[in-house]
C-alpha cells in the first residue's frame, strides 16, 4: 500500500487507544507525539504536523463524544477528521470526451501518465486520443507511440514538426468530436519563461477542459511549491502524484500539493498502467488507518472482464455447487483486481494485519500456482472434483509444471473452502434469505 510507513504508525497508534486504559490527559498525550511523530517520518511539514496535533488535543478535551459513543471511539474518529482534512477536498473528475493537457517538469513520469489515463478512459469505454507534443525530448514521442499501443488508443505525432502547438492543432483534425484528447507537452528541469511560453500556446490551440500536473511524489514538500507556480502561470484544475507507492516523502507531496490549492485527482500507485486511482482523501485515509476501502474494491469488481462469471462462482459457492471451474474463476479475477498486497489493503480486516512482506510474497506465489494447476485440468475435472485422484493428479502436476504435493495442497484448499462455505450457508438466517433470492429449495433454478 502507498505510505506503508506512515499506516503503519498511524494504525500503531489506534491500537494504542484501542488497549489503552482511561482515555486521560497522559494516554492523549503519548497518543499526540506518536502521531506527530510518524508524520514528520513521512516529510509532512512540520508546523502543519505540529497544528494537526495540537487540534486533534485540543478536540479530545474540549468535545464530548455523541451519545452511544466511547471516548476511544470518538479519539479515533479526531484522529481520523484530521488527517483526512490536511490532504485537501476531493475534486470530482468526470470521465467523458474531453481535452486534457498534462504538465509538468521532466522526469516527472508525465508520458506515462499519459499512457495510465488513456487506459483509465478505455475502461470506462471512452475512446481517446493521445498527442506527443514534446518537440524537445524524441524518446518521449517513441515512448507515447508504444504506450498507445499498449492500451489500444489513436496516437498522433509530426516529427518533423517543432511548434507544440501546430501539432496539437493537426492533432484535432484527425481525431473524432467524441475522442478523449491527452496531449503530452515537454517539460523542463526548473520552471522558466520558455516552458511556460510554451505550455500558454498549446493550451491556446487545445482550449482545454483540465490542465493536469504531473508531480514525482519524491519531491517531497517541494512538491506544493511547484504546483503553485504551475497553478499561477496556467491555472491548474488537477494534479496527479505519481511513484506514491515507492515514496518516503509521499507524506509531504500529498499534504504541500493539497495546501498550494491545486486539488489533487489522481495518483499514481505502481508502475503497470492499471496502476492510477482516483484521489478520494476519505477513502485514502480510511485505507491508511486499515479502515478499509469497499467502495473502491466493489469498482475494481465491476472493472473485471468476466463480472457474470464471478457473480456466478459466488453464488455456487454459498449455495454449495461450487466446482473448481468456479474455483478458476475466482482465482482469475483476484489476478485481475491487482496485488494481493493492494487488494488485502482493501478489506478492513485485512487492513491493519500483520502480514510481512514474505508472507505477501508467498501468498502471490501460491495463487499462481493454483492457476496453472486449474489451467491443466479437463473441462470434466473441474466440473467433476472428485475425478482428481491417482495418475490425473500426476498428469496435471506434468501439465502445470508443479509438484503432485501442489496438486493435492489445491484440492484441499477446495475442498475446505467449500465446507466452510456450505456451513455458513446452511446458518438459518441465511437459508431463509437464499429461499427468498431463490426459492424453497435454497438454490438458483435449475
Amino acid at each position: 500500500m502507498v505510505l506503508d510507513s506512515l499506516g503503519k504508525s498511524l494504525r500503531g497508534v489506534l491500537q494504542k487507544i484501542a488497549r489503552g486504559g482511561a482515555v486521560d490527559d497522559a494516554l492523549i498525550g503519548e497518543v499526540v507525539r506518536d502521531i506527530q511523530r510518524a508524520l514528520l517520518q513521512a516529510d509532512v511539514n512540520v508546523q502543519l504536523a505540529l497544528e494537526l496535533t495540537q487540534r486533534v488535543k485540543r478536540r479530545a478535551k474540549e468535545e464530548k463524544p455523541p451519545a452511544g459513543a466511547s471516548l476511544r471511539d470518538f479519539l479515533i474518529r479526531i484522529i481520523y477528521e484530521e488527517v483526512r482534512n490536511i490532504l485537501g477536498k476531493e475534486r470530482p473528475f468526470e470521465l467523458k470526451p474531453k481535452r486534457i493537457l498534462l504538465a509538468g517538469l521532466f522526469g516527472q513520469g508525465k508520458t506515462t501518465t499519459a499512457g495510465k489515463l488513456a487506459r483509465h478512459f478505455q475502461k470506462k469505454g471512452i475512446r481517446v486520443g493521445l498527442v506527443a507534443a514534446d518537440v524537445h525530448r524524441p524518446a518521449a514521442v517513441d515512448q507515447l507511440e508504444q504506450l498507445s499501443k499498449k492500451v489500444g488508443c489513436d496516437f498522433y505525432a509530426n516529427r518533423a514538426e517543432k511548434r507544440a502547438e501546430v501539432i496539437v492543432t493537426e492533432a484535432l483534425a484527425k481525431f473524432p468530436q467524441h475522442v478523449a484528447v491527452i496531449v503530452d507537452t515537454a517539460g523542463r528541469s526548473g520552471i522558466d519563461p520558455e516552458l511556460i511560453a510554451e505550455l500558454t500556446r498549446v493550451r491556446a490551440a487545445l482550449q482545454p477542459d483540465e490542465v493536469i500536473l504531473v508531480l514525482d511524489a519524491a519531491m517531497g514538500q517541494t512538491a506544493g511549491r511547484s504546483a503553485k507556480t504551475f497553478h499561477d502561470a496556467v491555472g491548474l484544475t488537477g494534479v496527479i502524484l505519481t511513484k506514491l507507492d515507492g515514496s518516503a516523502k509521499g507524506g509531504g507531496a500529498l499534504s504541500a500539493v493539497a495546501a498550494s490549492g491545486a486539488p489533487i485527482i489522481f495518483i499514481g500507485t505502481g508502475e503497470h498502467l492499471d496502476e492510477l486511482e482516483r484521489f478520494d482523501p476519505t477513502r485514502f485515509v480510511s485505507r491508511l488507518l486499515g479502515m478499509g476501502d469497499i467502495q473502491t474494491l466493489l469498482e475494481r469488481f465491476e472493472e473485471l472482464q468476466d463480472k457474470e462469471g464471478a457473480e456466478k462462482a459466488a453464488e455456487h459457492l454459498m449455495t454449495g455447487r461450487f466446482t473448481l471451474r468456479d474455483m478458476r474463476t475466482q482465482l482469475a479475477s483476484l489476478g485481475q483486481m491487482g496485488p494481493f498486497s493492494k487488494l488485502l489493503s482493501l478489506f478492513p480486516t485485512f487492513g491493519a494485519a500483520k502480514l510481512d512482506e514474505k508472507q505477501m510474497e508467498d501468498t502471490q506465489s501460491r495463487l499462481r500456482r493454483y492457476r496453472a494447476i486449474l489451467d491443466s485440468m479437463t473441462p470434466g475435472e473441474l466440473d467433476e472434483p472428485h475425478l482428481v485422484k491417482g495418475d490425473r493428479i500426476h498428469r496435471i502436476a506434468r501439465g502445470s509444471g508443479q509438484r503432485p504435493q501442489e496438486v493435492r495442497a489445491l484440492l484441499k484448499y477446495y475442498d475446505s473452502t467449500r465446507k466452510a462455505a456450505h456451513g455458513i450457508a446452511s446458518n438459518r438466517k441465511l437459508r431463509r434469505q437464499l429461499e427468498r433470492q431463490f426459492g424453497a429449495g435454497g438454490g438458483p433454478p435449475a
